[in-house]
């Protein structure tokens, strides 16, 4: 079977605790995490989740299964990557004296990057897009000495007017507002 990276998001309870057991599934069934991001949704008792892994089609389906059963996990999707929106942010510092900065400011620009900090003998960058834009933005900066790199995760929607609350067959109420989750 082909090993292939995906995107699954999934809507969880807001609560203490729900990510560690969502972690502790993928460690206790031997599933690599590649990416995470997570956050609350317009309704603050549920928080979006975001998980990037590497697997076939069976790892993939049994991780879906078992994220399924999870009692704080209320819907899973396996993110469609022809209908996705995915998304990464990065910080990059980079010790560079004040004189050899325009190459990197000339970079900043082509990608579309911004610089966030500013300092005599250092500079930060900010980039947002999907991961092969970052990794080559990354690939362009090594030789300048990157002295430190945070990434985010990716975090992912679908394109259009498609929901992810959509897949509990009930529509959002006036505000953004789900009925009963049950």
């Amino acid at each position: 079977m082909k090993v292939e990276r995906f995107i699954i998001s999934m809507l969880v309870n807001n609560e203490a605790g729900v990510l560690t057991r969502i972690s502790g599934l993928f460690a206790r069934r031997g599933f690599n995490i590649d990416s995470l991001s997570v956050g609350e949704t317009e309704r603050k008792e549920i928080s979006r989740i975001t998980i990037t892994a590497t697997g076939d089609d069976y790892i993939k389906e049994q991780i879906v299964k078992q994220l399924e059963k999870l009692h704080d996990v209320i819907i899973v999707k396996v993110m469609e990557p022809r209908h996705t929106i995915a998304r990464e942010l990065i910080l990059i510092k980079l010790n560079v004296p004040q004189g050899k900065r325009s190459v990197i400011m000339e970079a900043v620009n082509i990608f579309r990057a911004k610089v966030v900090d500013l300092t005599p003998d250092s500079l930060s960058v900010e980039i947002t897009g999907d991961t092969s834009k970052c990794d080559a933005f990354i690939e362009y900066l090594k030789p300048f000495g990157i002295s430190e790199l945070c990434r985010t995760g990716i975090t992912a929607m679908e394109r259009g007017s498609e929901l992810l609350y959509g897949e509990l067959d009930e529509e959002p109420a006036a505000g953004g507002e789900l009925e009963d989750l049950g």
